[in-house]
């Protein structure tokens, strides 16, 4: 049976995104997940090996050595058909150690470049390690077309090299788990204090400058003043932007803005929510727009790659200029008040969803490049 490993630096991207894949190719292959995560159930259900690596997400380089060393190690013991990775971190550390030691497959799929929003010297070394992962990797994917699109232009990738699968995406979308509920929505807002009939405008993913965050505290601030029943739901981790900070932007009605750390399920949130917002500044593919969508949510977004790929202006969603926050503020005012119209684009969302990024089409386009690339082998 060949094996195939994947590398991942955050449990999150193997437990919501890769779960479906690492499923699947345990029927056919012999799995091995390397992550950073102390869970030792993170693979809970699944036929596959969990092996622990301290692979931070952020740069040290004594550490760094040390994992790469392990990384050496692991790969020569184990002679893997099939390296896979994941995150800037792992992909850096993982395609090295693959490379190095003649693993003759080596994978890696781009998220979201983080150089995407740098200038300066950060700009060209954070793409230069780009540049790197895509000489020593043998395969490329990329998560969605602008975005493929994006890393030509700037001369990351060699036209032809990368791919993405079907309509793109990491995963899909699990449509038995995201997919409206009425039950849920009336439980989940009673749960919060959240009045049924208020509007509620929800963002799930890390509170960060990169997500636009402070771009939507301040266009919320100014839509609460005038509009009395709209509500933020703001889901994530707390990163450069803590939520004290938000509260501070928002101090015109502070008992509209709620905050959840942490969930495993949120698509409960997506199902209690009117309209969901992503005013990112860089993106590869979010499936928190997908999720949303296929509960039927439409979304205001920022116009930018990958972005674009996930909403279909107009249609599905409204789209404005990345920090345009005036541009923001409108287009949120444009669904809250037009529940009609939030409805029509909710419903076009979901069908689109549905049709374009299922997860088992994704999970079935990715056991066939590995097939494909074990025949090549």
């Amino acid at each position: 049976m060949k094996k195939i490993c994947y590398v991942a630096t955050i449990p999150a991207v193997v437990n919501s995104f890769l779960r479906d894949h690492i499923q699947a190719a345990s029927e056919k292959y012999a799995v091995t997940v390397i992550c950073n995560s102390e869970d030792q159930y993170l693979l809970e259900g699944l036929k596959a090996r969990l092996i622990l690596l301290p692979i931070e997400r952020k740069p040290s380089l004594q550490k760094d050595m040390l994992v790469l060393v392990k990384l050496i190690q692991l790969f020569r013991h184990e002679r893997f058909a099939i390296v896979h990775s994941h995150m800037p971190k792992t992909a850096l550390l993982g395609m090295l150690a693959a490379w190095l030691t003649c693993v003759p497959i080596r994978i890696n799929t781009f998220h979201g470049e983080v150089w995407a929003t740098r200038s300066g010297w950060r700009r060209k070394a954070l793409k230069l390690f780009d540049q790197l992962i895509g000489v020593l990797a043998t395969d490329i994917l990329v998560v969605s077309p602008s975005q493929l699109t994006f890393l030509i232009k700037e001369d990351v990738l060699p036209q032809g090299k990368a791919k993405v699968i079907g309509a793109g995406s990491i995963c899909g979308v699990d449509p038995l788990r995201f997919h409206p509920d009425p039950k849920i929505r009336r439980t989940l807002r009673n749960d919060l204090g959240i009045a049924q009939n208020a509007t509620v405008i929800l963002f799930v993913g890390r509170l960060n400058r990169d997500k636009g965050m402070l771009d939507l505290a301040t266009a919320f601030d100014s839509i609460a003043n005038i509009n009395p029943q709209v509500t933020l739901l703001l889901v994530g981790a707390e990163e450069d932007v803590p939520f004290s900070r938000i509260q501070e932007i928002c101090h015109a009605e502070p008992y509209r803005l709620y905050y959840v750390n942490f969930t495993s399920t949120p698509e409960q949130y997506m199902a209690a929510a009117d309209i969901f917002c992503l005013p990112s500044y860089r993106e590869g593919l979010p499936m928190t727009i997908l999720e949303s969508a296929a509960c039927g949510v439409p979304t205001v977004a920022s116009r930018i790659y990958g972005i674009t790929d996930a909403v279909e202006e107009g249609k599905t969603g409204l789209l404005f200029s990345a920090g345009d926050v005036a541009g923001l503020k409108q287009s949120l005012l444009t669904l809250i008040d037009d529940a009609l119209l939030r409805q029509n684009m909710g419903e076009a969302a979901r069908l689109r969803a549905l049709e374009l990024f299922p997860s088992h089409k994704i999970t079935e386009g990715m056991l066939a490049l590995y097939s494909e690339l074990l025949v090549k082998h």
